[in-house]
């Protein structure tokens, strides 16, 4: 049976996921997230959505990037 490369359990479920040219088997999206979703630079949570990026770097929200001080990002497009 495949092993999930985060906790270690042999299960007869697994899935790959790729992001670029790293490629990771796991048993459940709560191991996926953990090994592969990016990590907000200021507050360190994972970034399951589409996150926010300044210079490079990830935040999980403009809230975020705007208290490491890139104050020009938003979350939302003003109409």
């Amino acid at each position: 049976m495949p092993t999930c490369d985060t906790c270690g359990n042999d299960y007869d479920k697994t899935f790959t996921v790729t992001r670029g040219n790293v490629t990771g088997t796991y048993d459940s999206f709560e191991c996926a997230v953990n090994a592969m979703a990016p990590e907000c630079a200021h507050c360190h949570c994972r970034i399951l959505g589409h996150g926010v990026e300044a210079s490079g770097v990830m935040f999980c929200c403009a809230h975020c990037a705007r208290q490491a001080g890139h104050e020009q990002l938003t979350d939302r497009v003003e109409s």
